[in-house]
């Protein structure tokens, strides 16, 4: 066993010729892991968020920004890969983190389960008490840490994706990769529902307690194991990291220093930023209320609502594929990504109609639609970032999209917990209350759409290639 900076189990190979290609089989058997990450996102914003809020009478605004620790703790993921560039374990730069990240994630959401049946236990006997309080802050420290824990193991894994491939063949997988995280959502709902079909609506409290509990007893074990199976010596066979790493030490490297200066001297990079916040908003506001507008609504009992997910899944994987394959080729990039936001603009509309006939039928239609309008403009956006990303300093640009997206992620649930709770104070009537949520997030994309307009490649291109020259002649002087 080797931990440090030690010697490492990393093929032994002189050039990177010597090194076998990753096949297209371990490219699927690498997915095995989003697979897992997109079951557990199910559980945890999708099942929990219900029972706090409904079963146990959390307030929406206050289990949301619970819940958005998971993803606030973001920023995190830059001290997981540099210690995986820096620090093996076991022989290996990134395998072993991702197993210890997988592992902590099943223990620690467990544990969160337990605390959460004791802050709704205390807030139904007693209210909120010191003790409740207590038992939430708790809560809230576990979410925190089950979101550095998706961190330690998501960040070695993107990074092991880039060390086993070739420039030639990391479309494939990322391609394959986001598949199998998408699916992975959508065999995480049915799975739960299947799981949960026994507890009926308003099913006591003890039934859901047991169904819960088996539930994150059985899907993380699911999840550690598709960990260990998608990694298995695919490190050990397949990682260019040692070669590169001996190829890229030179005094003309840039730092994280200059790279940082870089990213910060192109106003294009502040309005993409922008615009990736509000187009991420824009396709996850209704995530943590869906569940609950299913059972407000529409009385569908929890499992149902756990598989409204696998709907939305479901059309995301057709709108990245035809996107990807159809669309994008044809009327460009950023087209792609405009229409994207219109089509989930006027889905959102859809899914508040829907609520006024009390029917499910409609509703699971426009979440069908939803999620081929977030596949379009997910391509559409993930395509024109890499147009935007320099090649010296990609590391920090593809962070940076990365960091955006996450802090959209996290402020999207609270505000979503938020303006239900402003709903619920404006109006009686459910519908209009879940309206005021759909509302706002149909009125950032077309905040997004506007920041769209003003996203200039070619402005971007010269800006940073003319930033990376006074950067580096700068440190030279």
């Amino acid at each position: 066993m080797t931990i440090g900076n030690s010697e490492t189990n990393l093929p032994r190979a002189n050039t990177l010729s010597e090194i076998p290609k990753t096949t297209l089989l371990t490219m699927f058997r690498l997915g095995l892991f989003q697979l897992g990450l997109g079951m557990m996102s199910v559980m945890v914003f999708g099942v929990l968020n219900r029972v706090l809020i409904r079963e146990l009478g959390v307030p929406a605004t206050l289990a949301t920004v619970i819940l958005a620790l998971t993803l606030f703790v973001a920023p995190a993921r830059v001290w997981f890969g540099q210690l995986s560039d820096t620090k093996p374990l076991w022989g290996m730069h990134r395998t072993g983190y991702v197993l210890i990240g997988a592992a902590s994630m099943a223990i620690i959401a467990f544990i969160a389960v337990q605390v959460m049946w004791q802050v709704g236990s205390n807030l139904q006997t007693q209210g909120w008490t010191g003790v409740t309080y207590a038992w939430t802050a708790l809560l809230a420290v576990l979410f925190a840490l089950y979101g550095m824990a998706v961190s330690a193991s998501s960040t070695p894994f993107a990074t092991l994706l880039v060390d086993v491939t070739d420039e030639e063949d990391r479309s494939r997988i990322v391609g394959v990769d986001w598949s199998m995280l998408i699916a992975g959502t959508s065999i995480g709902g049915i799975v739960i529902g299947i799981l949960l079909r026994r507890v009926g609506l308003d099913a006591p409290l003890e039934v859901l307690q047991a169904a819960i509990n088996r539930l994150f007893l059985i899907i993380p074990l699911v999840v550690f194991g598709l960990a260990w199976i998608a990694t298995w010596n695919v490190e050990k066979t397949y990682s260019r990291y040692a070669l590169r790493v001996g190829q890229v030490h030179n005094k003309d490297q840039i730092t994280f220093g200059r790279a940082w200066r870089i990213l910060t001297a192109n106003r294009q990079t502040q309005v993409f930023f922008t615009f990736l916040i509000a187009m991420t908003m824009g396709l996850f506001m209704q995530d943590p209320v869906l569940e609950t507008y299913g059972a407000d609504v529409f009385n569908m009992p929890i499992g149902s609502t756990a598989m409204l997910t696998s709907f939305w899944g479901i059309g995301t994987l057709i709108g990245i594929s035809s996107a990807g394959f159809l669309l994008a080729p044809r009327i460009g990039k950023r087209n792609t990504a405009k229409w994207g936001c219109i089509l989930t603009t006027i889905s959102l509309i859809w899914v508040v109609l829907a609520g006024f006939t009390g029917n499910s039928a409609p509703l699971i239609a426009a979440l069908l639609v939803f999620g081929l309008a977030s596949g379009v403009t997910t391509t559409g956006a993930v395509t024109l970032m890499l147009d935007l990303t320099a090649a010296e300093t990609a590391g920090t640009f593809i962070g940076a999209w990365g960091l955006a997206q996450a802090l959209a992620r996290g402020m999207s649930t609270i505000a979503g917990g938020a303006f239900l709770d402003l709903g619920r104070q404006l109006t009686p009537n459910p519908v209009l209350a879940y309206s005021v949520v759909f509302g706002a997030q149909a009125a950032v994309m077309l905040l997004a759409i506007w920041l769209l307009r003003r996203v200039n490649v070619q402005e971007f291109q010269t800006n940073a290639q003319k930033a990376i020259a006074t950067v580096l002649e700068a440190e030279m002087d």
